[in-house]
Parts: C-alpha cells; sequence; structure tokens
C-alpha cells in the first residue's frame, strides 16, 4: 500500500456483486463528525483533534478519524434549547427538514462531547460549560454513550443551551452503495472552546491525538497512519488555514453536495472512484483484488 488509505479486503468482491445485481445497498444512516480545531502559535496553524479507532472495530478498524456517530432519532422532535442560527437556517444549509437538522446538529455536538469531552453548549446563548471533567458529569456522559439518556434530555435536566453558532457545515459524505454499513454523514468544524480540554474517553479508541492537518496528511502519504477517503480529503483541505476561525468562516460558503463513491466496468475492470477526488481511484480486475 502506497499510502494509508482505508480498503477492506472484501470491497472487490462486494463491488462486484453490487455491479452484476446480486447486492442490494443498505439504507445509510444519519451521522455527524466533527473536525475539532484549536491554534496552536507554532506558525504551522490550528491542530485538529483526531482518534485512533480500535483494530477491534468493525468499521475502519486502525482507521484515524474525528469524533462523530449516528443521530439519534429521539432528538428530531424534542425541542431544545437554541443558540446560533435558526433551525430553518441549518435545515436549508444541510439540505434537511427542520427536526432532522436539529438532530444532525445534536449528533455532532454530542459526539464531541461523547468521544473528547468537549461540550458545545452553555447555561446562556452567549457562554459556554467551562469544565466537564467532574464525577456528575462523567455519570451523564456515559449515561449518553450507553443512549440511557437522549441529549436533548441532557440539556434540558443541565438548563443548557445548544451552541450551533460554534460549529461550521464543511462537508458531507456518503459511505459507497457496496458498504455493509452505511452512513450519510455531515463533517463540521468547531474550534475547542476556552477553559476546556479534550480528554481519551471514547471506548471507540485506543489513541487520541492533536496533529497539524499537514503533518497527518503527510502520515498518510507514508503509509504511517490509515485513514478512510473522506478524512484525508478534509486533512487536505483544512491544511492552508493559519487559524481556527478563519476555517469556520469559510465554512458557511462550502458546497455540501454529497461525495458518493461510484463503480463502473470499463474495459474489463470495475473502476472505483470518488467525484472531483482522483486520488482515491481504483481499478479492480473482474476477477482477484484491486489495483491503484
Amino acid at each position: 500500500m502506497a499510502n494509508g488509505q482505508w480498503y477492506p479486503p472484501e470491497w472487490p468482491d462486494r463491488i462486484r456483486a453490487l455491479a452484476d445485481g446480486t447486492l442490494t445497498p443498505v439504507t445509510p444512516k444519519r451521522a455527524a463528525t466533527v473536525m475539532l480545531l484549536k491554534d496552536t502559535g507554532t506558525g504551522t496553524g490550528p491542530a485538529v483533534h483526531m482518534l485512533r479507532r480500535r483494530a477491534s472495530m468493525a468499521f475502519a478498524g486502525g482507521a484515524y478519524a474525528y469524533p462523530g456517530g449516528g443521530v439519534d432519532p429521539r432528538d428530531d422532535d424534542h425541542q431544545v434549547r437554541w443558540a446560533g442560527p435558526t433551525r430553518a437556517w441549518w435545515a436549508d444549509r444541510l439540505g434537511v427538514d427542520e427536526t432532522a437538522a436539529q438532530a444532525i446538529v445534536c449528533a455532532a455536538v454530542r459526539e464531541t462531547y461523547e468521544e473528547a469531552g468537549v461540550l458545545l453548549a452553555g447555561p446562556a446563548p452567549d457562554s459556554v460549560v467551562g469544565d466537564t471533567t467532574g464525577a456528575d458529569w462523567e455519570a451523564d456522559r456515559a449515561a449518553l454513550v450507553a443512549r440511557d439518556l437522549s441529549f436533548a434530555e441532557f440539556l434540558e435536566r443541565r438548563g443548557l443551551v445548544l451552541r450551533s453558532d460554534l460549529l461550521g457545515a464543511w462537508t458531507r459524505w456518503i459511505t459507497p452503495e457496496f458498504e455493509a454499513r452505511r452512513y450519510d454523514t455531515w463533517f463540521f468544524v468547531a474550534a475547542l472552546p476556552e477553559g476546556q480540554r479534550t480528554r481519551n474517553v471514547s471506548t471507540e479508541a485506543d489513541r487520541t491525538v492533536w496533529i497539524a492537518p499537514g503533518e497527518a496528511a503527510a502520515g498518510y502519504d507514508k503509509g504511517e497512519l490509515l485513514m478512510m477517503p473522506p478524512t484525508i480529503a478534509t486533512l487536505r483541505q483544512l491544511t492552508p488555514y493559519d487559524t481556527a476561525a478563519r476555517a469556520l468562516a469559510d465554512a458557511p460558503g462550502r458546497d455540501l453536495t454529497p461525495v458518493l463513491a461510484t463503480a463502473r466496468l470499463v474495459d474489463g475492470e470495475i473502476v472505483l472512484s470518488w467525484p472531483s477526488h482522483d486520488e482515491f481511484t481504483k481499478h479492480i480486475p473482474t476477477t482477484g483484488g484491486a489495483t491503484a
């Protein structure tokens, strides 16, 4: 492998099955992930918080990723205290209805709290929680992870306002149709709130790191860091920014047209490609494994 692209060994067979009509795609689940940034003052731009998924994980084991996960349907219809752009604005931005927009934004904030211990919410519309490391906070975080508590219920119990203005929608990727586990994932950017710090609290990760996007991309290029296509693609997009604030300022203007891989038969081989991301193209013989 010339780089660190995550490429499951079962993909060629599944792609061939999709091409010949014997594989029926599963419906993707809604998900959100957050590229949490912090300025370093080193002149290399902001660092991004990444975690390495445990090798035992069924999906993308061993790959570096951002905090993220599936949408909790309970957050669709339970109105939460909300600061920042309206739900209608978010619905238009994300390409969904207002209830789905709330649930997707809630998922982004909840997953950042569950997997990094960072909470983009506060007691007032212009504040954030200063410290979430106490035992009572940890008990609530564990209840969220176990899905014993919905995020809407958590915010209500704590009297907190969700700070949607601290998030910027960056891109949207849909897992290829031939994958057994599929997600329709919105990627967000956010800056680490003052007074908060990340913790390695994810049960899905065996390592977390703050790393410059360019450094992480270089590790991928050398084959040292394993990543899925959307992860390395977004790292490359973040590399030019010198501050977290500049990345957040650019987020509202970014195109959220979903990126979905396609597999087509060309000259006796299957070509797997992601629109506008030529570096991920794979040529798969009609028999045997994949080639670059």
